[in-house]
């Protein structure tokens, strides 16, 4: 008898999407290190991937660097990040027209966490656009791009309640938001429940998971409580004594990574973004484990 499962057949990774997320590197060898990752994931054909971007103007001379380099460099398609974060209006709107001078079509725009660090208070610049909300609409101004925006399974951890959180949301999509990008979750219910709520507010853009492969399950753990997600406790029992372990620590990891994406897709989702933290080993190996390989082109092909 077949197995009714659609996360065992075999075709299963031609339905399934994928893109990743990189950071921009601040030495020679982080550089290194990300265009060995960007090496080893280009061949699995992403819808694109994303390069983060924030305050202060040599991480956005770096955001730039690694986007132009992506695109003259490999065959990806990169989106850029943008943020609000101590920025005038006519800074975001010039860096927007400079990346689109680039070539770029996709952005992934943000608030952007507080100059002061996460959980600190958001001040918004004095001439700068206050909210996610409100840069969308100024990139959606200036071109007709594709814009990500960020959601929240479990809400923002400054928003009072979930009807604030959703109606954000809601902002960014009437100013032209064509995809939301969650937070990372533990707890597929939550996102469930989430999709739930944001499709009877009638949001209907896709809302793609954003999933952490858990490279390192303590500094995961002490950034998702200053972030706001929760740590189930099977989780921590997974990784209890691994600390010195890094072998097992990655295939369990790349165990756990690859089972949450399996039972979404059986939960009938198709799209997923990686924060692959600038390493390609546990992102290719979740992506191998739900059928997705590298796309292997001939001269011909090519042709």
């Amino acid at each position: 008898m077949a197995d009714p499962r659609l996360s065992r057949r075999t075709d299963i990774g031609d339905r399934i999407k994928v893109s990743f997320e990189f950071f921009p590197p601040k030495s020679d060898e982080m550089e290194s290190r990300l265009w060995e990752t960007i090496t080893r994931l280009e061949p699995l054909a992403p819808q694109y991937v994303s390069v983060t971007y924030g305050a202060g103007g040599s991480t956005r001379e770096r955001t730039a660097r690694t986007v132009g380099r992506i695109l003259t460099g490999s065959s990806l398609k990169p989106a850029a990040h943008m943020t609000c974060v101590d920025a005038t209006r006519e800074d975001v709107d010039a860096v927007v027209r400079d990346f689109a001078s680039l070539g770029v079509t996709r952005f992934v725009a943000l608030r952007g966490d507080p100059a002061a660090g996460v959980g600190e208070a958001y001040r918004p610049h004095p001439q700068g656009y206050s909210n996610g909300a409100e840069l969308v609409g100024a990139i959606r101004r200036i071109g007709d791009f594709e814009v990500s925006v960020s959601a929240y399974p479990e809400k923002h951890p400054e928003s009072s309640d979930f009807a604030t959180d959703i109606d954000m949301l809601k902002r960014k999509v009437d100013n032209g938001a064509t995809r939301a990008i969650t937070q990372f979750f533990f707890d597929n219910d939550l996102y469930e429940r989430y999709v739930e709520r944001v499709r009877k507010a009638g949001i209907y853009i896709p809302i793609v998971p954003g999933v952490l492969p858990i490279h390192n399950f303590k500094q995961v753990a002490n950034f998702s409580a200053r972030c706001g997600t929760h740590v189930p406790a099977w989780l921590a029992e997974r990784f209890e004594g691994l600390e010195n372990d890094p072998q097992t620590h990655a295939l369990v990891a790349a165990a756990i990574a690859a089972e949450q994406v399996l039972d979404l897709v059986e939960r009938g989702i198709g799209e997923f973004h990686f924060y692959t933290m600038n390493r390609a080993d546990l992102a290719f190996a979740i992506c191998h484990l739900i059928g997705i390989r590298p796309q292997v082109r001939t001269a011909a092909a090519a042709a």
